[in-house]
């Protein structure tokens, strides 16, 4: 099931602009550390989640990078123009091989599993 996105007819001319160059050097980082690394993990400092998917990895021995996006009350429109581009909502984002797997329960799950590279 396709993940229901606003429509470019529903988006007024005058808009789409300011939409499109919305934090496009934050876009880009995220882009070139997701294709030049196997395992990227997104996340801010002082939420609990971001350092556990990092445990996860460290545990599990699988090398990552780490990109972090301010606290709770900093950087929170650079985090805006994250989720905006992935559609996912919470941090830390889990890229594996280009692909977004969720946050850290999902991580967890995935290496539970065994299947952490197997699913991209």
């Amino acid at each position: 099931m396709p993940r229901k996105v606003l429509s470019e007819s529903q988006v007024h001319p005058a808009i789409r602009e300011k939409i499109t160059a919305y934090r496009p050097e934050v876009l880009k980082e995220v882009e070139d550390a997701i294709a030049a690394n196997e395992i990227v993990v997104l996340g801010m400092r002082q939420n609990p989640f971001p350092r556990k998917a990092r445990r996860l990895l460290d545990r599990a021995g699988l090398a990552y990078r780490y990109l972090e996006y301010g606290s709770y009350l900093s950087e929170w429109r650079t985090r805006l123009a994250i989720k905006l581009w992935t559609g996912w909502p919470t941090f830390p984002q889990i890229f594996v091989k280009g692909v977004l797997i969720g946050g850290a329960n999902d991580l967890e799950k995935l290496l539970a599993a065994g299947e952490l590279l197997k699913k991209t």
